[in-house]
């Protein structure tokens, strides 16, 4: 049974507006002298995607047709409405887990693709829900992620157990199997968004490699630089206004920049966490989750959570003294369990949100989709926007929770 909006499953909740978003949004001085209160997000809608205990790992959304993507831990994708919740369908095929899913494949904004344990990548039409392709690495490659990109956007990459493959995509003919620049298993591969020939592999064995992939791909002509996180790397991603820059996340929550094409690190937060903890007023954050990047606007954010769903947007600052700024939005109330993943509704914060009121929607180990919303009308009926975090109060010394 899929529940949407109007279903048992479906809510509205709204937050009293405090004194402190009262005096913001009037434009009055907030006490505390901070100028710029954290949106304390309302929960817009939520659904239950299955009954049990199943995850869900991540959301994919295409607004070209208007769709939304999520991958479960019953190996499934399910679909939704991103503007009703409306159940769509779902697609059944991998049998191990499915760790990325996105809306990327060339000229078919309908193709969704996954990658999964089961040592395959799959596309999937949205229209039919059926399985249209299939590239079969074999049990042995566990595949984590996979990007496409290349001189003319036909290459696909994945990263398996120590190795990136690439294909062909119109002719799923493989054309390289990397196996030497890594020794553990490659949790991401990226094409660099404004160098789509350049691709980059990060795994658990700390390092950071960039390979070109134009002509007859080797790792001996075409490794151009190797980057030493030093640790076990979880995700990372593309940001600057050239995409010159690379976050990265890692394993023991800790957050690094780094220049990519001239192989050098800017930002080094072993204390990340501990870091954003002291910038809000929800005691503990005991994970990242994702970074999230504003073009318009050249900021970075880093994301993370509560072991009881709670999430909070950290303004990342290239400056080792203060690099993680005081949260800027929090999204509360709609999760009870750790937070997957988050699939944000515009490109920063003031335009998050500006499809139909929706900043966004996560998903968690309650197996619950929540969509939080941030439409300015909100602000005269009392919801969303509230400055808890204005004014810190101080918090009394007790035990962290160890990670998850």
């Amino acid at each position: 049974m899929e529940v949407g909006n109007g279903g048992d499953s479906a809510m509205e909740v709204e937050a009293e507006l405090s004194p402190f978003a009262a005096a913001a949004a009037s434009g009055s001085p907030v006490p505390g002298g901070v100028a710029s209160p954290a949106r304390r997000l309302g929960l817009k809608n939520s659904i239950q995607t299955n009954f049990g205990d199943d995850y869900v790992f991540q959301i994919a959304s295409c607004q070209e047709i208007s769709t939304l993507a999520v991958s479960l831990s019953t190996n499934a994708l399910k679909f939704y409405a991103p503007a009703t919740g409306q159940y769509l369908g779902e697609c059944t095929g991998h049998t191990g887990s499915i760790h990325e899913i996105a809306f990327s494949a060339p000229s078919s904004p309908q193709v969704i693709c996954s990658c999964s344990g089961d040592g395959t990548i799959r596309a999937w039409d949205t229209r039919s829900f059926k399985q249209i392709s299939l590239l079969n690495a074999g049990p042995s490659h566990e595949m984590f992620s996979f990007s496409f990109g290349g001189t003319n956007g036909n290459l696909l990459a994945a990263g398996s157990s120590s190795k990136v493959l690439l294909w062909d995509w119109r002719s799923s003919k493989q054309v390289a199997f990397l196996e030497e620049s890594h020794m553990d298993d490659v949790t991401q591969v990226r094409f660099a968004p404004n160098q789509q020939s350049k691709l980059i592999s990060a795994a658990i064995d700390g390092l950071i490699c960039v390979f070109d992939t134009d002509g007859d791909i080797n790792e001996d002509d075409h490794l151009l630089s190797v980057m030493n996180v030093e640790t076990s790397v979880s995700k990372v991603g593309f940001y600057g206004n050239t995409y010159q820059k690379l976050w990265c996340l890692t394993h023991i929550e800790t957050l690094s920049t780094w220049d990519w094409n001239g192989g050098t690190r800017e930002l080094n937060i072993e204390n990340a966490r501990s870091l954003a903890s002291d910038k809000w007023n929800l005691d503990h954050l005991d994970y990242f989750v994702d970074c999230h990047y504003s073009l318009p606007d050249d900021r970075l954010w880093a994301i993370g959570g509560t072991s009881e769903g709670t999430l909070g947007y950290f303004p990342v600052k290239n400056d080792p003294a203060g690099a993680i700024g005081p949260a800027e939005a929090v999204l509360e109330g709609g999760h009870t369990g750790v937070i997957r993943t988050i699939c944000p509704g515009g490109s920063s914060l003031e335009s998050l949100g500006q499809n139909k009121g929706i900043f966004g929607w996560t998903g968690g180990e309650d197996g619950r989709l929540c969509c939080w919303r941030s439409d300015d009308a909100a602000v005269t009926k009392k919801s969303w926007i509230s400055s808890t975090l204005v004014s810190r109060v101080e918090k009394k010394n007790r035990s962290r929770h160890q990670p998850y």
